[in-house]
């Protein structure tokens, strides 16, 4: 009784403590049968010996690896689980390279002859298939089906990228960052400690993504911290240790830091760091107006109308009884009714 009731604070105080005991990957999906499990743990070195603190820095949880086959063919398939979709996404955008095509699986996925990275929810897919055929996508998008997928704050995408802006920028280049190892290994032209991530951690979101026009290729840079006054202070140390980086331009927009470098010309950096603008997303809880539920004027209104109809409901019924009774008086007079004439009692009292 105490270990179940161990086991289950233990669930309680971390529900994702549940899914390690899940399997993440199904049994089979659009004919493939998993024919063994290689690994499952919660060891990110693991699933990359090279970089393992790049996925905890997203919230890595755990991992499944197995084989599928299919008659004569095989997949190795390599599923990574983390706290949130923010997780996920991040880690697609660290380990897809600009060399990859994109792809329609799951939530985003890109792919290199015959190897496919896609995410779905809080999960990182990684497969390997023998041979690339044209049901090859098909297939996978049926596996992004099956995979478990996370729910409330946790389902929700960082906003960050969508300031972005999308002409002439690079495909496969943007990043999605929150912790120094993976600001390194994406080689971005800001470190660790201009963003100073001792100090802010994860709370420091960083998006990246390269710009180009013919041979010319700058890279943006937005950084958003928690509010506009340390946005403030970490742009002045930008622009004192950024300055003499070729073509840098650099401005704040609210709680966000923009910057761009490159060899682009200053008019074209210019009208794209122009383009991003802090656009705040506000949301009321109080009700703007009078719902139907509380408005009392409704429901006097209802009030009338159940009473109109309770009245056409009596005058019905009313009429189909009178008018039954006169036609039995009518047709069959006396049999179900006798006449009173002969019960009524007078008194002469003259």
């Amino acid at each position: 009784m105490k270990r179940f009731a161990l086991l289950l604070a233990v669930f309680c105080l971390n529900p994702l403590a549940v899914f390690a005991a899940d399997s993440l990957l199904p049994q089979n999906f659009a004919g493939w049968e998993k024919s063994k499990t290689a690994k499952q743990g919660d060891n990110p070195a693991l699933v990359d010996p090279a970089f393992p603190a790049v996925l905890k820095e997203y919230g890595f949880h755990d991992f499944e690896s197995a084989e599928y086959t299919r008659g004569e063919r095989h997949i190795t398939i390599k599923a990574a689980r983390f706290a949130n979709v923010t997780g996920a996404y991040g880690a697609f955008t660290v380990y897809r390279t600009a060399e990859m095509q994109r792809e329609e699986i799951g939530a985003g996925a890109a792919s290199a002859n015959a190897r496919i990275l896609f995410y779905r929810s809080n999960v990182l897919v990684d497969a390997s298939l023998d041979k690339v055929t044209a049901m090859s996508a098909s297939d996978l998008r049926e596996l992004a089906k099956d995979l478990p997928v996370a729910h409330g704050n946790d389902a929700t995408l960082p906003n960050l990228p969508g300031y972005l802006p999308k002409e002439r920028a690079v495909l496969g280049t943007s990043h999605y960052v929150i912790g120094p190892e993976a600001l390194a290994l994406v080689h971005a032209p800001i470190t660790s400690d201009q963003v100073n991530y001792q100090k802010y951690g994860p709370d420091a979101e960083v998006m990246l993504s390269d710009y180009k026009d013919q041979a010319q290729r700058s890279t943006m840079v937005i950084v958003r911290y928690p509010t506009r006054e340390i946005a403030a202070e970490r742009l002045k140390n930008f622009e004192a240790t950024m300055q003499n980086l070729p073509g840098f331009i650099s401005k704040r927009s609210e709680s966000m830091v923009i910057l761009m470098t490159g060899d682009l010309p200053m008019s074209e950096e210019k009208a794209l760091v122009g383009s991003v603008n802090f656009d705040a997303t506000v949301s009321w809880t109080e009700a703007t107006s009078v719902t139907p539920r509380n408005n009392v004027g409704n429901l006097i209104v209802a009030a009338f109308g159940l009473i109109g109809i309770l009245l056409v409901i009596g005058v019905v019924f009313g009429v189909v009884f009178g008018g039954a009774r006169v036609l039995v008086q009518r047709y069959l007079p006396g049999r179900f009714h006798k006449g009173d004439e002969g019960d009524f009692t007078s008194l002469d009292l003259r």
